[in-house]
């Protein structure tokens, strides 16, 4: 498939922000989980982690709460409450999700996932919203040693079906992951989430788009299948 110049092979997805509305889930559960521990989680430092592995996210909270803060408690009963509410509510999708996956389905392309989230609570979501057929490669955070934005989760996805950097397309809704795919030499398309993108961000995109169903409008336009 091309794209102008690029002959597009791999489109690699994160998974919360991004294809789930889990950010603001996970948002509203430190906040409760913190309350039980006597924390008050600020929105701004919950906003720091996004796009993080757990490692970062760890030092994002102690920076800011001091040593003794108990991260892993509060982390365990976040866990605890996201995965109730996703049980008996299901997962809350982002627009034009299904549609596009199956548009590139469609297309003959290898469909990847790259998420800081670890394999246990990614193998939950993907089974839980019945996405999980479309992917051809997972690549979760704790598989990896460097999370976002070093751009290592993204190499060693695209090295597993030996697929060069610059045939892949990145969409992605922070600024870390949009870091780490500028880094790997992919070609970056963000679709904001809880924050929009700084300056110096901005010029790292491809493009940009409102939701998933913009990207797969811009692929139905401008990506030409190579028969």
């Amino acid at each position: 498939m091309n794209i102008g110049k690029y002959k597009i092979k791999l489109i690699i997805f994160d998974m919360d922000g991004l294809m789930f509305d889990t950010e603001r889930l996970a948002s509203r559960h430190w906040k409760e989980a913190g309350i039980k521990f006597n924390y008050k989680i600020d929105d701004e430092v919950f906003k720091e982690t996004i796009g993080l592995n757990i490692i970062k996210t760890e030092e994002i909270y102690r920076k800011h709460y001091g040593a003794g803060f108990p991260f892993e408690k509060i982390k365990n009963e976040e866990i605890n409450m996201v995965e109730n509410y996703t049980l008996s509510k299901g997962v809350p999708l982002k627009e034009g999700l299904y549609e596009l996956l199956e548009y590139i389905k469609e297309k003959q392309l290898k469909i990847a996932l790259a998420t800081s989230t670890n394999r246990n609570k990614t193998e939950l979501l993907l089974n839980l919203s019945n996405t999980k057929k479309y992917f051809d490669i997972i690549t979760c955070g704790d598989e990896i040693i460097n999370g976002k934005p070093d751009p290592e989760i993204f190499l060693k996805t695209s090295q597993k079906i030996n697929c060069q950097s610059i045939n892949c397309i990145v969409l992605e809704d922070s600024e870390n992951g949009i870091i780490a795919a500028y880094k790997a030499g992919m070609l970056p398309i963000m679709i904001p989430d809880i924050n929009e993108p700084r300056e110096e961000i901005e010029a790292m995109l491809f493009k940009k788009f409102n939701n998933l169903k913009e990207v797969k409008d811009y692929f139905e336009d401008n990506l030409k299948v190579r028969l």
